[in-house]
């Protein structure tokens, strides 16, 4: 068998194998929102973020950096495709957690895959104390829901472009011309700039007539800096939250004005479980 093998490789029929695209974005994040990467099995990402005030407040509260909003949160790969993730943000105290699932993988080769695509889906809770605790209030009041579909392709080692199809759903709403459902679509990208730098983008679209007026489309733009185990992520922003239903359904700032947060987020991953080692 030895003989015949090399025979193969000599007449060059060695066997087809696939090759799976990785590293479409640095992080499993983009910005704000989730990349089409997840975190490896057995991998926990702890990630920090913040929002610093806007720019538009002036040199007085040091143009923004006097403020601050907070997320902390631990991503875990259950598997290659499976994570899931919990956090907590300062902005309206709330707790959230998510479960994404990448059901395709670009691949070429034996197997021929032109796309990426994965599933996600998150709960928020808030817990701010009742604007009015006499009258009858619900738990359920306190929940949001988030589905998205993740489609993506890595073009070339330089460039990744991906869309995600968004619908929020909120339990309590503040008036009746305000939709329960919102629908938006996602898009954002990465260019490499380095090795070790790439500069991302990313911009939702929400469809018209669901949300009061003043509210705005979020847009983000920032770089990613790789540094070991570290990613750092600097960035502009109009949204303060840091949860889908927060910069999906609640961005009020407009980048004309001035009303651009910077912001960063910082990834650290630790190997808890190697794979093959029980």
């Amino acid at each position: 068998m030895a003989q015949e093998d090399d025979l193969l490789s000599l007449l060059g029929e060695e066997e087809e194998t696939t090759e799976y695209a990785n590293a479409s974005f640095k992080t499993n994040r983009v910005i704000n929102l989730h990349s089409l990467e997840s975190t490896s099995a057995g991998v926990l990402d702890v990630k920090i973020s913040h929002r610093f005030g806007t720019l538009n407040r002036g040199a007085y509260e040091l143009f923004g950096l006097d403020n601050a909003s907070i997320r902390i949160g631990t991503d875990y790969g259950i598997t290659d495709q499976m994570t899931i993730g919990l956090g907590r943000s300062s902005y309206q105290k709330t707790f959230d957690g998510f479960v994404k699932y990448k059901f395709l993988r670009q691949s070429k080769g034996k197997k021929v895959m032109p796309v990426t695509a994965a599933f996600l889906a998150t709960t928020a809770v808030q817990s701010m104390k009742w604007q009015n605790p006499d009258r009858e209030n619900y738990f359920s009041s306190r929940m949001y829901y988030t589905f998205q579909l993740i489609l993506g392709r890595k073009f070339n080692e330089n460039f990744s472009l991906q869309v995600s199809p968004t619908i929020v759903h909120r339990n309590l709403v503040k008036t009746a011309n305000e939709a329960h459902d919102v629908y938006a679509l996602a898009a954002a990208g990465r260019i490499k700039l380095t090795k070790r730098v790439a500069i991302n983008a990313e911009y939702i679209y929400v469809l018209p007539d669901q949300l009061l007026p003043g509210f705005r489309n979020s847009l983000s733009i920032g770089f990613d800096i790789e540094t070991g185990g570290h990613v750092f992520q600097l960035h502009f922003t109009n949204s303060t939250s840091m949860i889908e239903p927060g910069f999906i359904t609640e961005t009020v700032e407009t980048w004309g004005n001035g009303g651009i947060h910077f912001g960063f987020n910082v990834s650290r991953v630790f190997t808890v479980v190697r794979p093959g080692i029980q």
